[in-house]
Order: structure tokens, then sequence, then C-alpha cells
């Protein structure tokens, strides 16, 4: 089966220790041959936004937003064509919808602070601002659709300063999922940061998302070659012809401790198709045994005491197999009661080819994007 591995920031100097150098919320330094940004979670301690209930436990907020994945897995499914045997990959999403994490950059001169969304399955930037005259058109963009203009300013990541960006100036919005400060498209697409940027990053950047656990939820993305992790597992990165801007790679199978749970070609993933979600989690609970119960998206919850013999999962892909470690695929209640495993199956109004593996999966990981070498690559890292 082909899959896609998919996947927001503002000023906050009032989160800030008197000791900058040790602060987790300032962004590292960028080198002079690539850029290191801090990527933060939407609501993390580094991040000025806050959760719908900020009394909420941090298990009820994922439950919150993974409610709304629905409506991010329809709109990802209608980027892609329905024949096609491909699948989407990026950050901007998890088992939730869109807008989990976000960067710091500056647009237009002088540079205005924002926090933008990281979105790997979109191409150009979006912010709320005026634009030029006469040449507004509509975007949909997940449940939501706004109105924007065309405008050009210098976008300044870390300390790389890109002038004459094109960007999207948002004027009017309607639906909840456009991201309040915007969005930073990191896209194949020729309105995308990386073909904008020339050879400035040589087509190759890569993000680690933090533990959802770590009290200030701050990873990393890097742009450019310099400063990439030296030994790292590799997948060919492939192209889909009907939908070129996203990235796709080749997921053959999935592994529930030691039984192989086979995907026949021409399926697109954790959101699962259901024939393919229905059988890894048949083997998950014929391993674990029960009862089960559910908790939000998640249908497979049981007691904690029983986590010891919960099978390790491992995705299979073209060249390279992982294993994901217990905080990838397992989720537990706030008050400790449940473990459930942290999978779903994707809406059955969507495209039967489309699965997505989502940001939960991906935590502690270095994801690398190669596009000159047509390569996605993946290497444990303490992202916190």
């Amino acid at each position: 089966m082909d899959l896609t591995i998919l996947s927001i920031f503002l000023f906050s100097s009032l989160l800030l220790t008197t000791t900058k150098a040790l602060d987790p919320c300032v962004s590292p330094k960028s080198k002079s041959d690539h850029s290191d940004l801090s990527l933060i979670h939407i609501y993390g301690k580094c991040s000025p936004f806050n959760p719908p209930n900020p009394a909420s436990s941090w298990v009820n907020t994922v439950l919150n937003m993974a409610s709304k994945d629905p409506e991010r897995v329809t709109y990802l499914s209608s980027l892609v064509a329905q024949k096609t045997t491909s699948v989407p990959i990026g950050p901007g999403q998890q088992i939730v919808n869109v807008g989990n994490y976000v960067v710091r950059a500056k647009i237009g001169t002088p540079g205005q602070l924002m926090f933008m969304v990281l979105d790997t399955s979109s191409n150009a930037a979006w912010v709320p601002c005026s634009g030029c005259t006469g040449c507004s058109s509509t975007v949909t963009y997940s449940d939501s659709s706004f109105a924007a203009t065309l405008s050009r300013d210098s976008l300044t990541l870390a300390a790389d300063v890109i002038p004459n960006y094109a960007f999207g100036c948002i004027n009017s919005v309607s639906g909840g999922s456009i991201p309040p400060q915007g969005l930073l498209g990191l896209g194949r697409g020729t309105m995308s940061l990386l073909s904008q940027s020339g050879s400035l990053y040589s087509g190759v950047f890569s993000y680690c998302l933090p533990s959802f656990k770590s009290y200030y939820f701050s990873g990393s993305l890097k742009l450019g070659p310099t400063g990439q992790p030296k030994t790292i597992r590799t997948t060919p990165l492939l192209r889909n012809p009907r939908r070129p801007s996203l990235y796709y790679v080749n997921l053959t199978g999935v592994n529930v401790g030691r039984v192989h749970i086979p995907i026949v070609p021409g399926t697109v993933i954790t959101r699962f198709v259901a024939p393919i979600y229905n059988a890894t989690r048949d083997e998950f609970r014929n391993q674990v045994k029960g009862p089960f119960s559910s908790l939000g998206a998640f249908d497979t919850c049981f007691s904690p005491m029983n986590e010891d013999v919960a099978p390790a999962i491992t995705l299979r892909f073209s060249g390279m197999d992982l294993v994901l470690p217990a905080e990838n695929s397992l989720i537990h209640s706030s008050s400790g009661s449940l473990a459930c495993l942290a999978m779903a199956a994707a809406p059955n109004n969507v495209n039967s080819v489309l699965n997505v593996i989502a940001n939960l999966q991906q935590q502690n990981l270095r994801i690398l994007f190669d596009t000159v070498n047509s390569r996605v690559g993946i290497a444990r890292e303490n992202c916190n």
C-alpha cells in the first residue's frame, strides 16, 4: 500500500525566564548554512494560544482535537485522486484536526512576528492582512473557506530573509479551521517554501515533534541539508502525478507484535481505512485480551494492568521498518484507568485509498524530506 506521512507560534515574552540561553521557548539561532526553528504545539506553554477548555487535562484536549479529525481526513481525501495508489505526509495533522504545530516567522518590511501553522499538505503561505486590489480569490481549506488576495514581501525564518515572497492575504473567513495567524505551506508546489526559497534550503527540511506529555511541547524544524542526521534510515519519496504537490511513501504492511498484517496495493494511511484498521485492531485485541471499552475516537481501551502484554506496532515501508514505541501507539485516560490503542478508522465517506499516519505516532522521531534525492528519512531523536 502507498502512504504519505503528514503531519503553529506567537510572541511569548511573558513566558520567558531570565536566563535566555536556557529558555526552551527561545528558537535556536540560525547557522550560516541552515535554519533551526522551534516547533511548538499550539496548546503548549510556549504558545500564546489557549485550548478550548484551559482546565482540561492534556488527554481531554487531545480527545477534543481528535473529534475534529474526520474533517481533516475528508479534506485530505479530496486532494487525492479517487484511483491513486499513493498517500500524502506532513505535521499539520495528528489524529486530530489541522493547526497543531506552529513556527515563528516574520512577514513584511519591517517584519511582523507571527506564529504560523506548519503544513506539508499545503503549498502557499496564508496570513491575515490586506493585499492587492482586484486579485481576490476564494480558497477552501479543511472545513473552511476564505477570500484572499496575492501579495509579495519579505519572509524571515530565523536569520534567513527570503525577499519578494508570494503569499495570500486573508480578507474574510467562514468555518473554524483557518489558523488564527496564518499558515506556512511546505508542500512540493510552486508557491511552497521550498520552491520560493530556491537554492537556500536545497530542497531539504525535517521536523521533530515533541512528546505530547512534554511540559513545553517544543520540537524543531530544520531547513537545509546541514544539521540533518548523518545516520538515518530512508524510504523512497514517491510522486502522484494527479497531485504532485503532496508527499508520498510506500507502506507495505503493519506488524502487530510478530503477526504481519499485509496491505493490499492501492491503499494510501494512523487513520487507517476500515479494512486495514479493523485487521490491525483485531490482532491487537487478540494479543492483549480484554475486556475493551471506548474513549472518544479510540475504540480499543483496556486496563493498564494488561499494558505489559500489549504488542508493538511496526510500520513497514519500502526498505525500512519503523517500530513504534509505546508512547507513540498508546494513549492513557486522564485518570490513568485506561490505556487505548492510539489509532482509529478513517471516516466512512473518505477516499478508500487514503490512510494517514498522524502526529501522535511521530513523537520523538526526526522526519526528513529530501526532495532532490527523492527520499524520506526517519531517525529516533529526543525532540523535547
